[in-house]
């Protein structure tokens, strides 16, 4: 890998960008942009993913267009958010693999995710939700949280970071400093939650607390604390919570990235070269930018720019660069890149998903599918 002295401004500035785009491979367009910018890192979506093969060809293109390892990143948590059930097959809902109150079966959803994610390609899947199942986001995050207890949430989160690890694939908690209280989608909204500081950092933030040391990411939130930032700028802006709290508070000390900086719970708050500069100022390291190439562009010169024009800005851009390339040094998850999957595996897989997804409708630990999934982290 390059060393950190070695990056110019310009690669600094790529470093702090995980970017999503269109399209099923690289064509010579996506190619000059990789190359361009050599961003962290990519994220794939649904749109992204025909088949295992034409996926792990994709990320294995964009992986060639750069010197630097890249974070490959998926979404996939399960139940509602699963961008490989098609290709695979569906993998049950945190929630109702929680329910079974068996933590074996919690690692052992976290491995099977991993292991579905590293077989295509991917080293970074930005999973666990940390998020607490509280009434009002019933109807935003469904079954996608494990609890509305934090420490049940912790118990549940720690197995599935222990699963994910096993299968060679980095985690995120997400999305701090906690959704449990938001009624509205941050994807259109900006939520306001009205929740006293005492009781956040009580029950939301217990999560971070607790497991920060074993987590690579934290994804910060669109959505605003007023009780505590005294103010309505979303988390992801806020130099209250991602510095002061986050990092001073918790004593976090991977990455924070931003949730995608498309959604209109942060675009609420200027464009998006504002938000951009803006979240790193605050405290992020890295940045999602999750579709429109036009918005990619546009983000990563704002902050290009505002680096060149703000010397107090480029020492954050490159401390911040020198975190992301740290922790890409030590993440295993990250050297070499996984072989080609073959159509026997990709079988195998999927009857190891549906196995696992018949065991979490009625639980009982079969120490068949234990030996399969330990077999194929091996």
């Amino acid at each position: 890998m390059a060393t950190k002295s070695a990056l110019d401004l310009r690669r600094q500035v790529g470093q702090l960008l995980i970017f999503g785009f269109d399209g099923l491979a690289v064509d010579a367009k996506l190619r000059t942009t990789l190359s361009t910018m050599q961003p962290g890192g990519v994220i794939l979506f649904a749109r992204n993913i025909e088949s295992p093969q034409q996926t792990w060809r994709l990320l294995r293109d964009s992986q060639a267009t750069t010197p630097l390892p890249m974070f490959l990143c998926v979404d996939l948590e399960g139940g509602t958010v699963d961008r490989l059930k098609k290709v695979i097959a569906p993998a049950p809902a945190v929630e109702d693999v929680f329910r079974t109150g068996e933590p074996k079966l919690w690692r052992m959803h976290g491995n099977i995710l991993g292991l579905e994610a590293r077989a295509l390609g991917f080293n970074t899947d930005f999973t666990p939700v940390f998020d607490l199942g509280l009434p009002p986001s019933r109807s935003v995050l469904t079954s996608r949280t494990a609890s509305a207890d934090a420490k049940r949430v912790i118990a549940y989160a720690r197995e599935c970071l222990k699963g994910l690890k096993a299968a060679k694939v980095l985690g995120c908690g997400k999305h701090f400093p906690g959704l449990g209280e938001a009624n509205l989608d941050t994807h259109r909204e900006l939520p306001t939650i009205a929740k006293p500081w005492k009781k956040l950092w009580e029950e939301d933030l217990l999560p971070y607390r607790k497991l920060h040391r074993q987590i690579p990411f934290v994804m910060v939130a669109h959505a605003a604390y007023p009780d505590v930032t005294k103010n309505n700028l979303p988390a992801s802006l806020s130099k209250k919570w991602m510095k002061d709290i986050l990092r001073e508070k918790i004593g976090f000390r991977n990455l924070i990235v931003s949730d995608d900086l498309e959604m209109g719970g942060v675009l609420a708050a200027g464009p998006i070269e504002e938000v951009a500069v803006e979240t790193l100022r605050a405290g992020a390291d890295m940045f999602l930018i999750c579709h429109n190439q036009e918005l990619v562009w546009r983000g990563y010169e704002a902050v290009l720019r505002e680096a060149e024009r703000d010397r107090g800005f480029a020492q954050h851009v490159r401390q911040a660069s020198q975190r992301v390339l740290a922790l890409k040094r030590r993440s295993p998850e990250l050297r070499g890149f996984a072989r080609e999957p073959k159509e026997s595996a990709i079988t195998k897989l999927k009857e190891l998903v549906q196995e696992f997804s018949a065991t979490i409708a009625a639980p009982q630990i079969d120490d068949r599918l234990v030996r399969a999934t330990a077999e194929r982290n091996a």
